[in-house]
């Protein structure tokens, strides 16, 4: 018996998976119990590809940057052959956190609390008076078996994705279905194309709410009309279509009218082989369990999820244009502005719901909800996916 049903009575789970008439949503332990989550963080976060942040984040060699994954602490960095490197971020002697802070080592990781030190591909160099005063040296000891323990990572347009169990198939199997989906509009040497914006590229919001709210929202466009009525006005509810990934591993929704009216007669560069006829086409697809992607013909973006436990979440938005000079010429700053702003204001949109949600999940009267069996399957497709993935 799966150690799940421990916290969650196994009925619960069970009708999650049903036909989406019959079916209700994830419990309420799956967004409010401590016991729960690390579970879950086993299961979801320690078995499967995640999105640990993205390689433009840390451009130059020497630059690091630390994560939390539901209380994993994870080291990203770039060494000195200009690669990114993942490990975990903890000391190997004591067990403290080595890097605190995103910056710049120009040479050794050093920890905090004894100074031993690391290279940027995560060896042990250093260990002093390990041997006593000055015996920088101690018998027995081999430094060559303590060193930083690295992630399995792989870069996906941009995304720096790592299996930390190392126990999923390759990435390229794991990515091969929505890929093989998005080739017919967005061709994979088009993909090769993108450049992240330095000016009006990036924001991050807090959400007080589980992950989770975070990607189901974003699989439907169910709430376009009440949730975002601007976004309504140019891209409407009717326009859209679902999107459910098989084998079960992303879902979301499409538009078949995306065109927002931006200020200014600049045109951003369009994507070379993007079809003409799907030049409205957009696409917003979760690659669960923690990252939302939105592909358009003149940009791409990825929101990623980094989850601080069950009920806190941090949102980070990375922006994305067709060449160098669309990321970063003055030309199209105002473009770049207008669509940095677009986005914010729907993401926090959807923020004010979804931390709605957390609140009411609290409410034991509430059995997890039901589904609109036309209007919310990607919803449930999710829903089936953690169910499924914590057995």
């Amino acid at each position: 018996m799966s150690e799940i049903y421990n916290i969650i009575d196994k009925k619960k789970l069970d009708v999650v998976n049903n036909s989406i008439e019959k079916a209700h949503g994830l419990p309420n332990e799956c967004y409010t119990s401590k016991d729960y989550t690390l579970i879950e963080r086993k299961k979801l976060f320690e078995d499967k590809w995640i999105v640990a942040g993205v390689a433009s984040s840390i451009p130059e060699i020497g630059d690091v940057k630390p994560i939390d994954i539901l209380g994993m602490p994870i080291l990203i960095l770039r060494n000195k052959q200009n690669k990114i490197k993942v490990f975990h971020n903890v000391c190997s002697h004591r067990g403290v956190k080595l890097v605190s802070k995103s910056g710049k080592i120009n040479s050794l990781i050093r920890c905090p609390y004894h100074s031993w030190s690391y290279s940027l591909d995560g060896e042990l160099k250093a260990t002093p008076h390990i041997g006593g005063m000055n015996k920088h040296s101690a018998d027995g000891f081999d430094k060559s078996k303590n060193n930083l323990k690295e992630i399995r990572s792989y870069i996906w347009l941009d995304l720096i994705m790592i299996n930390i169990n190392q126990n999923e198939m390759s990435f390229e199997e794991y990515i091969k279905p929505l890929s093989d989906r998005w080739e017919k509009f967005w061709p994979i040497k088009d993909r090769e194309l993108i450049h992240h914006s330095n000016d009006f590229g990036y924001f991050k919001l807090n959400a007080k709410c589980n992950w989770k709210f975070a990607i189901e929202n974003y699989c439907e466009s169910y709430h376009l009309p009440w949730v975002h009525p601007g976004l309504n006005s140019y891209s409407k509810i009717e326009d859209h279509y679902h999107i459910q990934g098989l084998p079960n591993r992303f879902a979301g929704q499409g538009t078949v009218v995306y065109n927002p009216q931006f200020k200014g007669k600049e045109k951003l560069p369009s994507f070379p082989n993007w079809p003409k006829d799907k030049e409205n086409i957009a696409e917003y697809v979760a690659l669960f369990p923690n990252v939302m992607l939105g592909i358009h013909k003149d940009h791409y973006y990825a929101y990623w999820i980094e989850p601080i436990n069950h009920e806190f979440t941090l949102e980070h938005m990375e922006l994305y244009y067709v060449g160098e000079q669309a990321a970063q010429a003055n030309k199209f700053k105002s473009l770049r502005k207008q669509n940095h702003k677009q986005w914010e204001d729907i993401q926090k949109e959807d923020v004010d719901i979804i931390q709605g949600m957390q609140t009411g999940r609290n409410s034991p009267s509430y059995n997890g909800g039901n589904f609109s069996p036309v209007m919310d399957n990607p919803t449930h497709h999710f829903h089936k996916w953690v169910a499924q993935n914590l057995i």
